[in-house]
């Protein structure tokens, strides 16, 4: 890296390939943390407020509430999948992409990188 370094990375966080880089990170993050909040809140409240609903015996010692609580692991497994996959297909290429051109000193170059699809 050269003394003109911070340059580069300023003029890579101004391009629009790093602008599309970042809506199609925010494409995902953001409506997933919500589902995953929503579903969160969901299992609290219902905790809180539905005690008779959360205390079903399904079968044996097991009851509705451990069901849900159980289930919040698995939906975080789910959604960390769900991201390795999402990043994999639309935000490695284009990040490999522009990390390429900034340690080879292209930063500045006029070739745009692929833009995201959506």
């Amino acid at each position: 890296m050269s003394d003109d370094a911070p340059d580069q990375y300023e003029r890579i966080q101004a391009s629009p390939e790093f602008a599309g880089l970042r809506r199609a990170l925010r494409r995902f993050v953001f409506p997933m943390t919500i589902a995953f909040f929503s579903w969160y809140a969901l299992y609290v409240i219902l905790s809180a407020y539905a005690r008779d609903f959360m205390g079903t015996v399904l079968f044996g010692n097991i009851n509705v509430a451990l069901v849900f609580g159980l289930l919040q692991f698995v939906t975080t497994f789910l959604i960390a999948w769900l991201y390795a996959r999402y990043a994999d297909r639309k935000l490695d290429p284009v990040a490999e992409e522009i990390h390429a051109r900034l340690t080879d000193g292209e930063a500045d170059a006029a070739q745009p990188v692929e833009e995201v699809s959506r």
